[in-house]
């Protein structure tokens, strides 16, 4: 997770000894597990990220919400779980990450489980595409504390915007950009942090110039430009950017179309990190949209248990034994690329 100059001072603020161990713990670990024939882990995830919600009110044809193609059941993080759930490893979390699937603001008790983050003092994200951020919305959610909030915007102008947004409507995406905008101002707040994040794909990539002048109008903090995970990219596919410099993928000699990079038998997120579904599965990461690989349930074990269980040190061992051999890390290009 990469921090904004502007928000660095809110993140380290909210440092403590402990999560300094944990992070140490966890590091050492995973550079220990390179260079074992079985993988060695020590610490607590400083990463979680919990799903509030399946739902979506949007149609975007990568996403799983969107096509609503899930094998999975849909449904709410409900408020009382999750408390149980965060107080479990609140001590030792970094960032707590309030999306996986679905769209945040659509469960009604989103804010409250913010706000309890946030006295828990750990350092709170979400992604939203902003179709239900209201004057009042906007204002609890400055309230709520929140640190982090992405906001996709994947298109300047309606026509271009909603040729992957189906069904959604730019208008209302910039109305709640001005309305946390306008609160934070109105509160004196430094929080949330701002970023349009434009998913680049074909049909948007020629606005990419424009959103950063876009952003800068209303206000906010930082524009992340996002590549696009295509599910079926080897015969070509419409969204992938002809700039490959916006692609996770790159056209081979044989005209077919593959993952950018060696796919390395390492995962610093296998160390790091995990997944919580809304009904708490954890899973190991955010390419498990369907929760194939579930490490436990938090309805029925402690996390501690889940973490370090039978199943989280196979998949660990199957990570370190050939990556490519798992369904959902042959389509991700984040692997350990920092780690390399």
């Amino acid at each position: 997770m990469k921090l904004h100059w502007r928000d660095t001072s809110r993140f380290i603020s909210k440092l403590t000894l402990r999560k300094l161990v944990n992070m140490l713990r966890l590091y050492v670990s995973f550079f220990i597990s390179k260079y074992r024939s079985r993988p060695l882990h020590w610490g607590n995830p400083m990463t979680v990220s919990f799903e509030p919600t399946t739902a979506c009110n949007l149609r975007c044809p990568e996403c799983p919400s969107g096509l609503r193609s899930f094998t999975r059941n849909t449904g709410n993080l409900k408020s009382d779980f999750f408390r149980k759930s965060i107080d479990q490893i609140s001590d030792t979390l970094t960032y707590l990450i309030f999306y996986f699937q679905g769209e945040p603001f659509i469960n009604p008790d989103f804010l409250e489980m913010v706000t309890y983050a946030s006295q828990k003092n750990i350092y709170t994200i979400t992604s939203t595409n902003a179709h239900f951020i209201s004057d009042d919305i906007a204002k609890r959610t400055v309230e709520s504390g929140l640190d982090r909030m992405i906001i996709s915007i994947d298109g300047t102008t309606q026509e271009v915007y909603e040729q992957y947004r189906k069904e959604g409507e730019l208008a209302k995406v910039i109305e709640g950009a001005k309305n946390m905008v306008k609160w934070r101002k109105k509160l004196g707040s430094k929080t949330p942090h701002l970023i349009f994040q434009f998913l680049v794909v074909k049909p948007n990539e020629h606005q990419i110039d424009e959103v950063y002048a876009l952003a800068e109008e209303i206000g906010i903090d930082e524009v992340k430009l996002k590549t696009a995970q295509i599910y079926d990219y080897e015969e070509g596919n419409p969204l992938i950017p002809t700039n490959e410099k916006y692609s996770r993928y790159t056209k081979g000699s044989d005209g077919k179309y593959k993952v950018k990079g060696d796919i390395l038998n390492q995962c610093w997120k296998m160390w790091n990190s995990c997944v919580i579904t809304w009904d708490g599965k954890v899973v190991p990461c955010c390419f498990d949209k369907d929760a194939n690989h579930v490490f436990g349930s938090l309805s029925t074990e402690s996390f501690e248990h889940i973490w370090t269980n039978e199943n989280s040190q196979v998949f660990r061992q199957q990570i370190k034994e050939g990556r490519d051999k798992i369904d959902i890390c042959t389509n991700c290009t984040e692997g350990c690329k920092v780690w390399g």
